[in-house]
């Protein structure tokens, strides 16, 4: 079966290090990457168990043609996994002839080390920790559909809706086909760890966003009224500057910028299939665009989530369980650059409100900068006290700092996060505020040039080269 022998393949790829394990699943020629993924990860989980089991059952002296990362991901189904896909061919054949000496040596191991669950043969760092329990959140993309439906759709697929929880110990209950609807977040629906939707067709019609708590946090504090103007410094993969367009009805503009062509060429299909007609895509460096171009001067509301080290990602977790802190040389050279990030963001004249957020756990990566820019900023800035009741805050390290917030799996049941609202001291004379339009009201949508060579594509405003591989938009000819 295709599935076994990619799976052996990535697995001998992150031996030999050609590659992290998620870029060699994702640059595999296997189409379906999730049972992939997960399978990959699995089997890396129990490696050492699996390769004690094998060497005690002679299976590879027995089938000398059979390659010892087949033989891993094999057992891993025969012995721990749901047992083999599609029939398991050829390969369920094999190991059907040992099948009984195999069960042997894996119950003669759980005497030696006197456990009974399969899970307690895994080394201490291996084990699932709380990043695995972290529950399955599902956005509700409110262009498409809205709560009320979706939870609908849910109950007549056999789901149980049990309302809005109140507690955090309410969503750590969740089991089976049971759901919630969040208790801070109104368009967020909580399923229980490990549910997978990535097939639905709600998924697929662009009506559901897979999307950590946590990450909803960011365009949820920024919270831009309909007809704002909004940067998204960095924005791809894209689900928060959906989120950030439902906020806005789809009426004002979002000006998201990222660096990466193949990201944004996934982000702009995202964006089509969510719906979104009101953002505006460029490959083109957040740092060297100037905020004295007048097509920025009614931005009042900026999302900066920078590249980071990504020390919070509960799927980095899962993939690498013994992965230690950053590098010192890593983490300077991204705190420097997300420094020279904040800074740029708060020299925007008409910014009113911004959101700092990172995936990251590392001091270095988020208090530091945050202080560091407030101080760079010489009081014209200051952080907003925001979520007074979010048990997690931010580290001690400067007067305010607790107005940060910090989420992870152990204190909020979502993935690892950092947010720093920060708002204007007071509002700069130098802003046009008076052709600013109120919140309430939809600015005229005047179409924005198009570069030469290039072409509108779908409903969401962004531009598409017709050459493969061209840059999605010239920011130059805007």
């Amino acid at each position: 079966m295709a599935l076994y022998m990619a799976a052996a393949s990535v697995l001998a790829g992150v031996e030999s290090r050609q590659g992290s394990l998620k870029g060699l699943v994702y640059s595999s020629s296997f189409q379906n990457v999730k049972p992939l993924y997960a399978l990959v990860c699995e089997t890396q989980r129990y490696a050492a168990v699996l390769d004690a089991v094998i060497a005690s059952a002679g299976l590879l002296r027995a089938e000398k043609k059979l390659r010892p990362h087949l033989a891993r991901v094999l057992v891993y189904e025969l012995l721990l996994g749901k047992g083999f896909r599609g029939g398991g061919g050829r390969w369920k054949a094999l190991l059907g002839r040992h099948q009984a000496r195999l069960k042997a040596e894996l119950a003669r191991l759980k005497v030696q080390r006197g456990v009974s669950r399969n899970e307690d043969l895994l080394e201490e760092g291996s084990r699932p920790g709380a990043a695995s329990q972290v529950p399955r959140y599902v956005r509700v993309n409110t262009l498409k559909t809205c709560l009320e439906d979706a939870i609908d759709y849910f109950k007549r697929q056999g789901f149980s809706y049990q309302g809005r929880a109140s507690s955090l110990a309410d969503l750590q209950a969740l089991k089976g086909k049971h759901f919630l609807l969040d208790p801070l977040l109104p368009d967020l629906l909580v399923f229980p760890a490990q549910t997978d939707l990535h097939e639905h067709p709600l998924y697929h019609a662009g009506h559901l966003v897979l999307q950590d708590k946590a990450s909803c946090l960011p365009a949820m504090l920024l919270a831009p009224p309909p007809g704002s103007q909004v940067i998204d410094a960095c924005a791809a993969p894209g689900n928060k500057t959906s989120h950030l367009a439902a906020l806005l009805k789809n009426q004002g503009k979002i000006f998201a910028f990222d660096l990466d062509a193949k990201r944004l060429a996934s982000m702009a299909t995202l964006l089509a299939r969510a719906g979104v007609s009101c953002c505006m895509l460029a490959e083109h460096d957040f740092l060297a665009v100037s905020p004295a171009d007048q097509r920025y001067a009614r931005v009042q509301y900026i999302l900066l989530d920078p590249s980071c080290s990504g020390s919070g990602m509960p799927s980095r977790q899962l993939e690498e369980p013994e992965a230690g802190r950053p590098s010192e040389e890593r983490l300077r050279a991204l705190a420097g650059f997300q420094l020279r990030a904040l800074c740029h963001a708060l020299t925007f004249p008409s910014l009113q409100r911004l959101v700092y957020s990172t995936c990251s756990l590392c001091q270095e990566e988020n208090e530091d900068v945050v202080r560091d820019a407030l101080q760079q900023s010489s009081g014209a800035f200051r952080l907003a006290p925001v979520l007074p009741s979010w048990p997690h805050r931010g580290l001690s390290t400067f007067p305010g700092a607790e107005h940060c917030l910090r989420a992870s799996p152990d204190t909020t049941l979502t993935g690892g996060f950092f947010i720093a609202v920060i708002e204007r001291a007071e509002v700069p004379s130098s802003a046009p505020q008076d052709k600013i339009p109120a919140p309430d009201c939809v600015p005229s949508r005047k179409p924005w040039p198009k570069p030469p060579g290039s072409s509108v594509c779908c409903t969401t405003l962004f531009w598409c080269c017709r050459k493969l591989g061209a840059s999605l938009l010239q920011p130059q000819g805007w």
